[in-house]
């Protein structure tokens, strides 16, 4: 009798259409996948596997807000079975197929948990271009953010067999570099193959995630009249978010458009689901010296802050639900494939989100005085994503008097939207080839 497999890793990460469990083996998982309903459940069955500690820890590693999965339960169903359950949030369609080792990983058992819809999508591109198939097997950007971003139950019925897929040949997708913008986002984007000829080229929307500070629970700061920084930073965030919708080629979307808490994960999640070309986070900050007044501009900094009060607003703001990016700490020196290519990712977007400030800060000095005459940089878990440019706005400061009167001002709060609106028009009039995908093929 062979020996059973080993589970040596488990991931489970969110992706802009689906989540993906990733169960990484020392050999292929033999497996049977199963549907029920009342409630909806996706169960597989690993047969002639170890149940190890490593298994143990998948039900840690789901996430809140994963929109699918509500909770994952694992038990020795028979002496040579192990059931894996995933409660689920609604109706999905489940994907799963197996990778041979490649690279750094071992054998891989791979679940995709989609909607209905998405899964429809992923089926016909799968079916009219070949070369997509490797995005169920090999696509490099979902799985680095799946893996980087983050019972024993009474015999269930109705069973699917499922017949684990020979070793598929696989051709991971190339990076795409354009050296003509070296330090754009574009030359550290990878990219899936497209076999299908481009007919024609047609400028594509350009999406904005405007992220209102805090929310619900966490009201942020408060001045001395009672302004809440929530309800400012939603006030502002609207008016920005009228302004991009009238333009032809732009359109915004809100992380939250009331008066709810959403995590620091979640506010990036909402923005790479939105296949987001900018992440835009508005707040009102306050200060322990009264006196503090003025506007500022924020990217994310790897290295530490640029000054006491960057690093002092970056702490405030991630204590709220402090996070690393997807688990892992970007300020790491590991080697690991995995983690350079994020680097490469992350640093590109950096630079393109100082860019976007500086353009914004100008704006603002328009209007407001500047705490800080140059775009600064801090730690904000906010804007760890390793795909989007992302700034963050300190309109102006609640805890100065005079300051807390102009952001309670529906006329002030116009004046900030324009001026943030003006910033990043002029930023993708300035540089077009720093848009993520500037133009879109037609169909």
């Amino acid at each position: 009798m062979a020996a059973d497999a080993t589970v040596q890793s488990v991931r489970v990460g969110l992706t802009p259409d689906y989540t993906r469990i990733t169960l990484e083996s020392d050999r292929p998982l033999e497996y049977e996948l199963s549907m029920l309903d009342n409630p909806h459940r996706v169960v597989i069955d690993l047969n002639n596997t170890k149940l190890n500690p490593v298994l143990h820890t998948l039900p840690q590693k789901v996430d809140a807000i994963d929109p699918f999965v509500q909770n994952i339960r694992i038990g020795q169903f028979t002496p040579h079975v192990i059931r894996l359950v995933f409660d689920l949030k609604a109706h999905v369609v489940p994907r799963t197929f197996v990778v041979p080792p490649k690279e750094n990983f071992a054998y891989r058992l791979i679940l995709d948990i989609y909607h209905p819809h998405k899964a429809a999508n992923a089926d016909l591109n799968t079916r009219t271009q070949p070369a997509a198939k490797a995005k169920f097997e090999t696509d490099v950007l979902d799985e680095l953010v799946a893996s980087l971003i983050q019972d024993s139950s009474k015999k269930e019925s109705n069973l699917i067999r499922v017949v684990p897929p020979s070793p598929p040949k696989i051709q991971p997708p190339q990076p795409v570099m354009q050296a003509e913008q070296p330090g754009s986002f574009q030359a550290a984007q990878y990219r899936k193959p497209n076999s299908t000829p481009q007919k024609s080229m047609v400028p594509r929307i350009i999406v904005v995630a405007i992220d209102p500070g805090h929310g619900g629970k966490d009201p942020g700061a408060i001045g001395k009249q009672g302004t809440y920084e929530k309800d400012v930073t939603l006030a502002i965030a609207r008016k920005l978010k009228e302004k991009i919708d009238k333009e032809p080629s732009m359109r915004a979307i809100l992380t939250r458009d009331g008066d709810h808490y959403i995590s620091l994960p979640q506010r990036r999640i909402i923005a790479r689901r939105a296949n987001a070309d900018l992440f835009v986070s508005i707040h009102a900050d306050a200060n322990p010296k009264s006196h503090a007044h003025g506007s500022s501009v924020f990217t994310l900094s790897e290295h530490g802050a640029t000054s006491t009060t960057a690093s002092w607003l970056a702490d405030k703001e991630n204590s709220v639900d402090g996070d690393l990016m997807g688990g892992i700490d970007i300020t790491s020196k590991s080697k690991d494939i995995k983690e350079l290519l994020l680097d490469l990712s992350l640093n590109a977007a950096i630079n393109d989100s100082v860019k976007l400030a500086e353009y914004v800060l100008k704006q603002l000095g328009s209007i407001n005085h500047l705490h800080k005459r140059n775009v600064e940089q801090a730690g904000f878990a906010v804007l760890k994503s390793p795909d989007i440019p992302s700034i963050l706005v300190e309109t102006a400061f609640l805890s100065n008097p005079k300051e807390e009167v102009k952001l309670r001002s529906g006329d002030y709060q116009s004046k900030m939207a324009d001026a943030m609106f003006l910033g990043i028009k002029k930023y993708f009039s300035d540089n077009p080839a720093l848009a993520r995908a500037a133009v879109a093929q037609t169909k």
